[in-house]
């Protein structure tokens, strides 16, 4: 079983947001709800930015912007975060039977290092693979398989559950069954039924469901 990070195992909305409305308040801009910046969360620096700021990627500003975010962010991002309700028991679940089980992440191991070694749920993870462990990043299916690389069995013999469309894409280049956890962030448009996921679950829970039907 691998999962995606940030929206899937993870709730690091109020971190990432909270570092985007602080340049926003340092700039004497008026703050705004976390339920702003909540659903664009998994876009991590980019979504973040463009909620706070109204600018994209190819906005020259945007990489000062970006580096700015990242020292905001590593500065506070174990305040807040927590993993999802169900999330400790799913992962019990699954070790239970028997399943080996990993993460593969676009967030850099500038980022994701110290928060798996922070939480003590990420100590049975068997592979944790970030957005630059690969010279690739998702949608790109190679992060999926140096995570199965490193658990040792086929690609093909592996689940891939994630809440972003990217997530689906690699898994299904990657040979992988996809679930889609719409649970998590997925952005203001997304619409999860047209990524042609295997499966989809609105609780981390439901996932040991999928597995018994399955």
């Amino acid at each position: 079983m691998l999962f995606d990070l940030d929206g899937t195992l993870i709730d690091s909305a109020p971190d990432l947001g909270a570092a985007a409305d602080k340049m926003r308040t340092d700039r004497g801009l008026d703050s705004l709800p976390l339920e702003r910046y909540r659903p664009m969360a998994g876009a991590g620096a980019r979504g973040m930015l463009g909620v706070a700021f109204g600018i994209t990627p190819e906005s020259p500003e945007f990489p000062g912007l970006r580096e700015e975010f990242f020292v905001a962010y590593e500065r506070r991002m174990l305040l807040n975060t927590q993993v999802f309700d169900g999330i400790q028991a799913l992962i019990e679940a699954l070790r239970e039977r028997g399943l080996l089980w990993g993460v593969v992440t676009n967030k850099s191991m500038r980022f994701t290092d110290p928060l798996t070694r922070a939480i003590p749920l990420f100590g049975s993870a068997g592979a944790v693979v970030s957005g630059d462990t690969t010279p690739f990043a998702k949608p790109h299916p190679e992060p999926l398989h140096e995570a199965a690389r490193r658990l040792g069995v086929p690609s093909e013999s592996c689940i891939y559950v994630g809440d972003d469309e990217r997530d689906i894409i690699a898994g299904r280049a990657a040979g992988m069954r996809t679930v889609a956890a719409t649970y998590g962030y997925m952005g203001t448009q997304a619409d999860s039924t047209l990524w042609e996921a295997d499966a989809s679950i609105t609780s981390p829970l439901e996932l040991l469901k999928l597995l018994d039907s399955a």
